[in-house]
């Protein structure tokens, strides 16, 4: 009862495992395998508190391997070394497997993980490894092959509640001899501040019911101080960077101000820096709102420049009111998607000539070779618009910029219909 409780409420069987039914279902590809007596190498990929640890424990225990875990940050090559010929004799004197569990295994290095492939595909040992990042990433092609990566997913708030009420009820491992009991607002809240991490809900339980008389129950009222607040799951160098700032930057392109919002919070509240969420920002309003409203450009430079200024806590307003004003903006990538085809149009046609009538002529030897000559002034003329060329001669009539018909682009859209109708009566 000295140990922690989240390891004294480890499932015991793969049955008391809360969440991941897609994997341990009993349809499940990787059941049907146990139950076969066969259990294959793994990359299980999920945040912390999912269950990855208990999981190969109990995978190993299921088909009746030899567990031998081991941690990529406290171990070398020398130290695998060993656990690996522990295997072969394993394997030479009882005939029995061995399933090597290496947590946080996208911390070694290609060497590293080069040295468990022949063991792997001998069949003598069974890889099960751990990572929270993305083995796409952080693992070599050569291991991804010879086992499968295993998504596992953060519990549910009711999955975390389950959990929280089993360690309340259990009087073998558990808090059940003190019968304590919490309201639901405070079990909630515990299921929110964990963020779908099972050991930290066990430990921000442990430690509300510290020193609570037995019998007692816990309201949220008297709880709120002790609790704090969130420990947000972010990696500014992982999947979490990307993904959040993803759902930002979809958000807004969505045009849903609260989700745009909840995202920045998140990216604010996980320490991302605050110039990073500007820069974002300032692509956004060009490459999503563009010229339906022109202003988008001119809040999210003036939103970024007022981060730079004065930094955070005070500058979340001003990316706030960016965000806000990006969302709401009317939306339109006519000018990103314009800017991209005349570089591909570049790309393809190369360096076409520029028609005569438009070159510079600063010299007398460039006046005498025409350049410029033809020009015609479109001031000099009425409604400020000419007929003339001014593409390259291989790419008249050619159009990379098609505005919107909403939003700022209408009128400009309108204007350019307007000119040309014009200079079609002339």
């Amino acid at each position: 009862m000295q140990a922690p409780l989240a390891e004294r409420m480890r499932p015991q069987t793969l049955d008391e495992v809360l969440g991941q039914r897609a994997v341990l279902g009993p349809d499940s590809s990787l059941r049907r395998a146990l139950s076969s007596g066969r259990c294959p190498s793994m990359i299980l990929w999920g945040p912390p508190g999912c269950g990855k640890t208990t999981i190969a424990g109990l995978l190993a225990a299921e088909v009746g391997l030899k567990f031998r875990p081991v941690s990529a940050v406290l171990s070398g090559v020398k130290q695998l070394r060993a656990v690996l010929a522990d295997a072969e004799t394993s394997w030479t004197l009882e005939k029995r497997g061995t399933l090597l569990f290496v947590d946080e295994i996208h911390r070694w290095n290609k060497a590293q993980q080069d040295a468990l492939l022949p063991h792997v595909e001998s069949g003598r040992v069974v890889l099960v490894g751990a990572t929270t990042e993305n083995p796409s990433f952080e693992i070599i092609s050569a291991l991804r092959s010879r086992a499968r990566v295993t998504v596992l997913s953060a519990l549910e708030d009711d999955e975390v509640i389950e959990l929280l009420e089993r360690a309340l009820a259990d009087q073998e491992h558990g808090l059940g001899e003190r019968c304590l009991s919490l309201e639901a607002d405070l079990l909630l809240r515990i299921a929110a501040l964990a963020g779908g991490d099972g050991r930290r809900a066990l430990g921000l339980l442990e430690g509300l019911v510290d020193g609570a008389e037995a019998g007692s129950t816990l309201t949220l009222d008297g709880m709120v101080d002790r609790l704090g607040r969130a420990d947000i799951l972010y990696d500014k160098g992982g999947d979490q960077h990307y993904d959040v700032a993803s759902a930002l930057i979809k958000s807004l392109r969505g045009s849903d101000p609260d989700a745009s919002l909840y995202w920045l919070a998140r990216l604010i509240r996980g320490g991302e820096d605050p110039m990073f969420i500007a820069r974002r920002l300032v692509i956004f309003a060009s490459e999503d709102v563009g010229n339906a409203d022109p202003r988008a450009l001119q809040v999210a430079v003036a939103a970024s420049q007022a981060v730079q200024l004065i930094g955070l806590p005070e500058g979340r307003i001003a990316l706030g009111q960016a965000v806000t004003w990006l969302a709401c903006a009317p939306k339109s990538n006519a000018s990103y998607k314009g800017i991209d085809d005349a570089l591909a149009e570049v790309d393809k046609s190369g360096a076409l000539p520029v028609p005569t009538h438009l070159r510079n002529a600063p010299t007398k030897l460039a006046k005498d070779l025409g350049h410029g000559k033809g020009y015609r002034y479109p001031h000099d003329h009425p409604d400020g618009v000419v007929a003339q060329q001014y593409l390259p001669d291989r790419l008249i009539g050619r159009r990379y910029y098609r505005p919107v018909r909403w939003g700022q682009e209408k009128t400009l859209a309108e204007r350019l219909a307007w000119w040309a109708k014009r200079l079609e009566e002339r």
